[in-house]
């Protein structure tokens, strides 16, 4: 099978698949229990929080639409907009039934504080949702920035998508303050799809427990309730937390930090290339993702015709994401590759433009 150097689901390792093949065991035995609670110190250490770690079976859009149900009561929800995937979070917000009011920036730019500031201004605002690493532009906003900005509306909950960029960057939970961090397996952490990891501040659970109609699958008390026993409100994916448990065994054996560096390495190295082909980039200096590289097609090249050879030599890239399609195409660089087969990659794009 070719090798997958899409934004996700991204290649996965022999060792997760095994891992994901362990015998099944019951959901509430006390096998499960030692699982589920055996992974819990180094959940947090990743997340930066003492504050428990959710598993939930589901992408991660269940829980972006559980934070709202959740978070959001007689207030409004800002939605920070700067690409598709964070757009598409106004119209979850408004099937919710909430009031949702849009922060939208172009696509390709960053959400900046001062923006951040001027509309949580006008008042009466429960939340505000982020994706912290817009996958389909390759843009990353500064998170720090965005905290800073928070702190001074304390009242307001800081919901944040870190779907691609959970375990590439260093996210703080609680030193930042952010109430709910949330990701997926399928991206960073290089596993097969179908699980949502999050964890919940103190203030966001206090809200919670005073929000009606928040449902029942992806309620956040819910949740808490069974975390304390060491088990999920639901049947889980008990596979994919074998998997969770082996990769991040594969993590601290390589160290966070190192594995931050090793992200920083092989986007350098996708970036020097870019230059080298007379290519450019969609994100603006300063706000690249360090997962995934969204290249401007400057130069013209048919993107249909390189994905097509790219993959006769064994590799699968991205064409580029809804009206960037063809304008731009997409190269990760997250969860296990390292250098050596970012250069396997980018020496067959090399042939496959000639």
């Amino acid at each position: 099978m070719p090798k997958l150097f899409i934004p996700g689901p991204i290649q996965v390792s022999e060792k997760t698949f095994a891992a994901f093949c362990k015998p099944m065991i019951g959901h509430r035995s006390g096998d499960f229990k030692k699982l589920y609670g055996g992974i819990q110190p180094r959940l947090k250490e990743l997340f930066g929080t003492t504050q428990p770690v959710f598993l939930s079976t589901s992408s991660a859009w269940g829980v972006m639409e559980g934070s709202i149900r959740n978070l959001v009561g007689s207030g409004k929800v800002l939605n920070c907009m700067n690409g598709a995937f964070s757009d598409k979070w106004l119209d979850v917000s408004k099937k919710c039934g909430k009031d949702a009011v849009a922060l939208q920036v172009e696509w390709g730019q960053p959400i900046r504080g001062e923006q951040l500031r001027t509309a949580l201004s006008a008042g009466g605002f429960d939340a505000v949702t982020l994706i912290h690493n817009e996958t389909s532009t390759g843009v990353m906003s500064d998170i720090r920035e965005i905290a800073a900005v928070m702190r001074e509306f304390p009242e307001v909950c800081l919901i944040v998508d870190t779907v691609s960029s959970f375990s590439v960057v260093p996210l703080p939970m609680d030193e930042l303050g952010i109430d709910v961090l949330l990701t997926g397996s399928q991206k960073a952490l290089a596993m097969p799809p179908g699980l949502a990891l999050f964890a919940a501040s103190k203030k966001a659970m206090e809200r919670a427990a005073t929000v009606k109609a928040r449902g029942y699958y992806f309620d956040f008390v819910e949740f808490a309730k069974n975390q304390a026993e060491d088990m999920t409100p639901s049947t889980p994916s008990i596979s994919h937390i074998y998997a969770l448990e082996s990769k991040i065994d594969d993590i601290f054996t390589e160290g966070v930090a190192a594995r931050h560096a090793r992200h920083a390495e092989n986007n350098a190295i996708v970036h020097e290339w870019v230059r080298g082909k007379g290519l450019g980039f969609f994100a603006p200096e300063g706000y690249r993702s360090k997962a995934l590289t969204c290249i401007a097609n400057t130069t013209g090249i048919d993107v249909e015709a390189l994905g097509k050879k790219a993959k006769e030599r064994g590799f699968i890239i991205d064409g580029g994401y809804g009206k960037l399609k063809g304008k731009t195409f997409r190269l990760s660089n997250m969860g296990d590759e390292t250098p050596e087969t970012m250069r396997e990659l980018l020496t067959a794009l090399d042939a496959s433009l000639v």
